[in-house]
């Protein structure tokens, strides 16, 4: 049942409005004055908050700018005496919605509806926001992994290019999220594009979109991820999988920030952060003639080296911890306990698929196991499948 808090210093229009709203099934308390009504505020989480204009003492605008220090619940201004001025300057001061008295019952209660969907949509974006900022959290404590997140947080409020270098499951993705999120960018776009998953006779098209006509296929104009991502950030992952023709327009969108669609001849200008990782040794790459010389200057002005799991070992008992209770939640099952001895032994595995691999196993045993995972569970359902 939604709850909506009246403000209004006429007792018949408070005493009207809650017997309209309750018989709506809305839950609601009632104020005489401002003070009366912050105090209320502050200590109950309203969906909709109705707010008379003209009040003594504090007037409705005032208690207004009041709200919005503190709660982001949608405030319906409702007067007497409205004008087009006095409903601008409401709205521009944060205000869902203006409504003059005496109120259309129908006006009224499809703002309301409406007032309280979008407050539902707020909520839902902060939970899903959480839940991506959890998903992509850097989890552990051991020097490297605390030196990695300093060095994110000194480098990502800046424009500074990164390459981000370690082997597969590392979380190399992780290091771009965190970047993106931290940087003045994170309200635009982060696309990600895995170099290595498109055909090279694709990738392009991806990058930088294509005319229509400008292949057997292309039935219709696209616009490619530079563009889709202008303003925000772009994550070309195992960027040393890309062609050497693909590197050469990368090379230039980011020599000139300016692109042009496959097909096409109009310069497109394009303003975007990117960022780069990949598995391979790039420099290596380099003097086999496979990666541009050029373009590795462009993208490593900062180079960022993930440590793979076998080199932060003590890290293991908190992953796993964390990979417990986002996969229980995830499956709707309780948690299960690991005992020390368990951690212990999974601490002297090689993990030659790093972070990923450990994922997979916690994943096998919140299946495979009791209420308890044991040393003997380890030793049955993981060190046999161990390379």
């Amino acid at each position: 049942m939604a709850k909506i808090l009246v403000i209004d210093d006429e007792s018949s229009i408070r005493r009207t409005l809650k017997e309209i709203l309750e018989f709506e099934k809305y839950e609601v308390d009632l104020a005489a004055n401002g003070m009366d009504a912050l105090e209320l505020a502050k200590g109950t989480a309203y969906d909709v908050i109705l707010l008379d204009i003209k009040m003594p003492e504090m007037d409705g605008m005032e208690v207004l700018e009041e709200l919005q220090k503190f709660t982001d619940c949608p405030v319906i201004m409702i007067s007497g005496h409205g004008t087009i001025e006095t409903a601008v300057e409401a709205i521009k001061k944060g205000a869902y919605d203006f409504i003059v008295k005496p109120p259309d019952l129908n006006r009224l209660l499809i703002t309301l509806r409406n007032a309280i969907d979008k407050k539902e949509l707020v909520n839902q974006t902060k939970t899903l926001k959480k839940e991506i900022e959890k998903r992509y959290e850097i989890v552990g404590k051991s020097p490297s992994i605390l030196q990695l997140k300093d060095m994110i947080a000194r480098v990502a409020p800046t424009s500074a290019r990164v390459l981000i270098a370690g082997e597969n499951g590392t979380g190399k993705e992780l290091v771009a999220r965190q970047i993106h999120e931290q940087s003045t960018r994170q309200k635009s776009p982060f696309l990600e594009v895995n170099c290595a998953a498109i055909p090279s006779e694709l990738i392009e098209s991806q990058l930088f979109g294509h005319e229509k006509g400008s292949f057997t296929s292309a039935i219709k104009q696209r616009r490619g991820d530079f563009e889709l991502a202008h303003g925000g950030t772009l994550f070309l992952d195992e960027i040393g999988d890309m062609s050497l023709s693909a590197q050469a327009k990368v090379l230039r969108a980011l020599q000139e920030n300016k692109i042009t669609r496959v097909g096409g001849e109009k310069e497109i200008p394009v303003d975007v952060r990117v960022l780069a990782a990949s598995n391979k040794n790039l420099p290596e790459e380099i003097k086999k003639g496979n990666f541009r010389e050029d373009l590795y200057h462009r993208l490593s002005v900062i180079v960022m080296q993930v440590p793979p799991l076998r080199e932060r070992l003590d890290d293991i008992p908190l992953l796993v911890q964390y990979f417990i209770d986002e996969l229980s939640s995830m499956q709707g099952k309780p948690n299960k306990n690991i005992t020390d001895d368990a951690l212990k032994m999974l601490q002297t595995f090689g993990w030659t698929g790093n972070i990923r691999e450990l994922h997979n196993v916690v994943e096998r045993l919140l299946i495979l196991c009791d209420k308890e995972i044991t040393e003997e569970d380890i030793e049955t359902f993981v060190k046999p499948l161990m390379l």
